[in-house]
C-alpha cells in the first residue's frame, strides 16, 4: 500500500479540514459533503484522515467488524460472545460511481434461500465501512437510489437487504464523506439535507501559497516515506487530540441559552424540518470538545451554523449555497439577549482555541496527490457581462445590433415533455425505460448474477421438474436454470438540448424575458427529472454551443441569464450545430436518448432561401429519429405559423409559450378535447 499524503501537510483548506476532524471526533454529526472545483485536495484530505482515526477492536473472523465488547446480536456471522478481539486500523472504503446496489448493500444467494432456506449473504461496501470511513467521490453522479440507500444506512446505523421475503440486517455505522464538483451537477435538496455538514473549497489565487503547494507535492512524489516521516510528529499530535476530544465529548454541556441560539438561528434562516437544529447542536458540541472545553459557547454555535446551514438554504438548483453572516450575528445576539445574557458569550479565541494545526504554506492553498491542477475552471459568459441588466421591454436598437441581456421572467411548472418509445438509459424521471427499479413487466433468464428475482416465473419454471428431482418434502427443489430475472419498467433521464433563438426578431417583439423564463422553467424541470442539458444559441451570422451537454443545470441557467440578443436569424445554423452536438453525444453515451427543444418563432433570415435551409436541417434531425419539441414564440395578431411548420419538418410537435405551462387554460382545453374524442 502506498504511503498516504499526511493530513497535517495539506496547506490551508481550513473549513475542509475542520469539517472532517469534527466528524472524526463525533460521527453522529452526520458526515460532510465537500463541494469544490477540481484540484483542491478534496480526495487527498479524505484519504489522509484515515491515518488519524483511532484503531478499532473487532471480533476475529467477523466480516462485519463487530465490537468484541458489545457484539451486534443480529450480526449475520454471529452470535458472538463478548470478549477480547483483534485491533486493526480504521478502514477507508471507496464507493465507485458505477457501483451496483448489490455491491453497496451486499447480495443474498437467492438460489440457496429458496432451495435450502438459509441466508447465504455476501457483505457489501456498507459492511466493509462499518466503524470506519465511507468515501464517495463525485457523489452527485451516483444514482439516486444508491444515494438513498447510502444515506438511510448512515442515518439508521444499519443496512437492510430484503429480497422476496428473505431479510438480512447488519450494523453499518461509518463516517460518511462525499465530494463533488458543482459544475457536473447538483444533488437534490432532500439528499443535501442528509449530509450533516457541507464545506466549499477553492484553489488559492495567492502565488506564495500555490508555490508552497507545489513544493510539498514534489517533495512527496520524490520520497513519500521520507516526506511522511517529516510530518510524523504533527500527525501524532493531531491523532492524540482527536482521541482526547472523543473522551471529552460526553462531558460537554449544551446549555439552554445555547439551544435557544441554535433554534433561533434555524428559524431565522427558514430551514426545513428539525434535522438542521440537531446537526448544529452536535456540531457545536464537537467544536467545544475539539477546543478542549466542557461547555459550548456562542462562537461554537456560529461556526456550527456556517458548516451546517448553507446547503439547507437552497430552494432550487439556481440558488447558490451560502449564509448571510451579518444576519447570523444579529440572530445570535438577539437570542442571547432573550436568554437574559446567559453564560454563552462568544469565545474571543474562536472555536478551536488555536484551531487547526499550524500550516507552513499559508491559509488557503492545498496540496496532496493529484491536486496541482491550477485554477482549472472555465469562466462563464456571465462573469464578463454579469446577470441580465437590461429591461425586458427595451426596444431593439436600430439596425438589429446587439442588446444587453434581459432578465428571465419568473419560472413556472411546465408540461411533461418526453421521448417516445422505451429506452435503456440512466435512471431518471422523464421517459419510459427498462430500469433496475420500477414496476415489474415480465421475466427472463438472467444473463449474469441474479439481482431481481421474479418469484412466480421461477416457481413456474421449477414446478414441472419436482418429481424428476426426487422432491419428497414441502420445500421446492430449485436449480439455477429455473431462476428468472424480473424485467422492470421505470423512467430514464435524457439529454435535453435547447436550441434558443437569440436574434433581433425575438428581442424586437419584447419577448426575450418570457422566452428566457420558459427555458429557465424547462431547465428546472430537467433538474428535477435528472437530465443532462446542453444549450445552443443562434443569432447574427452563426450558431454557437453556449454550454456543452452537462449535468450542471445551474451552469446552463447562468449561461442563459447572460445571453445577449440581436442580429439576423440563422435558424439553419442553429439546427445544424445541434445536429453536430447530438452526433458526438450519441458516440459518447449511446444509451441516453436526446430530446431536442427548439425555442423560436420560426423565422429565418440571412443567405439565399433561409427558410428552405432550415427545413432541410430539420428533416436531417427527423431522419435520425431525434425526438423534438418546438416552443413557438410567435406573437401578435398576424401569425405565419412558421414554428409549426418547423415542428413538422423535425417530425416533432409544437407548443406555444402558454401551452407550455402545466396549468395553462389552453392546455387544459386540449386535454379535455382529447379525452372527449377518445370517449
Amino acid at each position: 500500500m502506498s504511503t498516504p499524503y499526511p493530513f497535517t501537510a495539506i496547506v490551508g483548506q481550513d473549513d475542509l479540514r475542520l469539517g472532517l476532524l469534527l466528524n472524526a471526533v463525533s460521527p453522529a454529526v452526520g458526515g460532510v459533503l465537500v463541494r469544490g472545483e477540481k484540484g483542491t485536495a478534496k480526495s487527498t484530505a479524505v484519504r489522509a484522515l484515515a491515518a488519524l482515526m483511532p484503531e478499532v477492536s473487532v471480533v476475529s473472523g467477523c466480516r462485519f467488524s463487530c465490537d468484541p465488547v458489545a457484539p451486534d446480536p443480529a450480526c449475520p456471522d454471529g452470535p458472538h460472545e463478548a470478549g477480547t478481539g483483534v485491533s486493526r486500523a480504521a478502514r477507508t472504503v471507496e464507493l465507485p460511481v458505477g457501483a451496483s446496489e448489490d455491491r453497496l448493500v451486499g447480495a443474498l444467494d437467492i438460489e440457496r434461500a429458496l432451495s435450502e432456506g438459509v441466508k447465504a449473504f455476501e457483505p457489501g461496501l456498507l459492511a466493509d465501512a462499518h466503524r470506519g470511513i465511507l468515501y464517495v467521490d463525485e457523489v452527485n453522479l451516483l444514482h439516486d437510489h444508491l444515494v438513498d440507500l447510502l444515506l438511510d444506512a448512515a442515518a439508521m446505523g444499519a443496512s437492510y437487504v430484503e429480497r422476496e421475503g428473505v431479510s438480512v440486517r447488519h450494523a453499518a455505522r461509518f463516517l460518511l464523506v462525499g465530494t463533488m464538483n458543482p459544475e457536473e451537477g447538483e444533488l437534490r435538496p432532500q439528499l443535501l439535507d442528509r449530509f450533516g455538514l457541507t464545506v466549499e473549497v477553492a484553489a488559492s489565487r495567492d502565488t506564495d501559497q500555490r508555490v508552497e503547494v507545489v513544493r510539498r507535492r514534489l517533495a512527496y512524489d520524490d520520497d513519500p516515506d521520507g516526506f511522511a516521516a517529516r510530518w510524523a510528529q504533527e500527525e501524532g499530535a493531531l491523532r492524540a487530540r482527536i482521541a482526547a476530544a472523543r473522551v471529552l465529548l460526553p462531558e460537554v454541556v449544551l446549555g439552554d441559552g445555547v439551544l435557544r441560539q441554535i433554534a433561533a438561528t434555524c428559524a431565522a434562516f427558514e430551514v426545513d424540518g428539525m434535522r438542521a437544529d440537531i446537526v448544529m447542536a452536535r456540531t457545536a458540541t464537537a467544536l467545544a470538545a475539539w477546543a478542549g472545553r466542557d461547555e459550548v459557547t456562542a462562537e461554537d454555535v456560529r461556526q456550527a451554523a456556517l458548516l451546517a446551514l448553507p446547503h439547507r438554504r437552497r430552494r432550487n438548483p439556481f440558488d447558490a449555497p451560502g449564509l448571510d453572516e451579518d444576519k447570523l450575528d444579529d440572530t445570535l445576539r438577539d437570542a442571547a439577549d432573550d436568554a437574559d445574557g446567559g453564560d454563552d458569550d462568544p469565545d474571543p479565541d474562536g472555536p478551536g482555541g488555536g484551531g487547526l494545526p499550524p500550516q507552513g504554506g499559508g491559509p488557503d492553498a492545498e496540496g496532496g496527490p493529484g491536486t496541482e491542477s491550477g485554477p482549472g475552471t472555465e469562466s462563464g459568459p456571465g462573469e464578463e457581462s454579469g446577470p441580465g441588466t437590461g429591461r425586458p421591454d427595451a426596444p431593439a436598437p436600430a439596425g438589429g445590433g446587439e442588446q444587453q441581456p434581459v432578465r428571465a421572467s419568473e419560472p413556472f411548472r411546465t408540461k411533461m415533455l418526453s421521448v417516445p418509445g422505451l429506452g435503456e438509459g440512466a435512471a431518471g424521471r422523464r421517459s419510459r425505460a427498462r430500469t433496475e427499479h420500477g414496476r415489474t413487466t415480465g421475466a427472463l433468464r438472467p444473463q449474469g448474477a441474479l439481482t431481481k428475482l421474479h418469484l412466480a416465473a421461477t416457481v413456474q419454471a421449477a414446478a414441472p421438474h419436482q418429481r424428476a428431482r426426487g422432491r419428497s418434502g414441502r420445500g421446492l427443489v430449485v436449480r439455477r436454470d429455473d431462476l428468472r430475472q424480473a424485467t422492470r419498467e421505470g423512467r430514464e433521464g435524457n439529454l435535453v438540448l435547447f436550441v434558443v433563438d437569440a436574434s433581433g426578431s425575438m428581442a424586437a417583439r419584447q419577448r426575450m424575458s418570457a422566452v428566457k423564463g420558459a427555458v429557465m422553467s424547462l431547465l428546472l424541470d430537467a433538474y428535477q427529472r435528472r437530465d443532462k442539458v446542453g444549450l445552443v444559441t443562434f443569432r447574427g451570422k452563426d450558431a454557437e454551443v453556449v454550454l456543452p451537454p452537462t449535468s450542471s443545470v445551474d451552469a446552463a441557467a447562468a449561461r442563459l441569464e447572460s445571453l445577449p440578443t440581436g442580429g439576423r436569424t440563422p435558424l439553419a445554423a442553429g439546427l445544424l450545430r445541434a445536429h453536430d452536438v447530438l452526433r458526438v453525444e450519441r458516440m459518447r453515451d449511446p444509451s441516453r436518448r436526446p430530446l431536442l427543444v427548439v425555442v423560436t418563432d420560426g423565422r429565418a433570415t440571412g443567405g439565399p432561401d433561409p427558410v428552405a435551409l432550415a427545413a432541410r436541417a430539420g428533416r436531417l434531425h427527423a431522419a435520425e429519429g431525434t425526438a423534438s419539441v418546438v416552443v413557438d414564440c410567435e406573437s401578435g395578431f398576424v401569425r405565419l405559423g412558421l414554428a409549426a411548420q418547423l415542428a413538422r419538418d423535425l417530425g416533432g410537435s409544437a407548443v406555444t409559450l402558454d401551452e407550455l405551462r402545466a396549468d395553462s387554460i389552453a392546455g387544459l382545453v386540449k386535454d379535455v378535447q382529447a379525452a372527449g374524442r377518445a370517449a
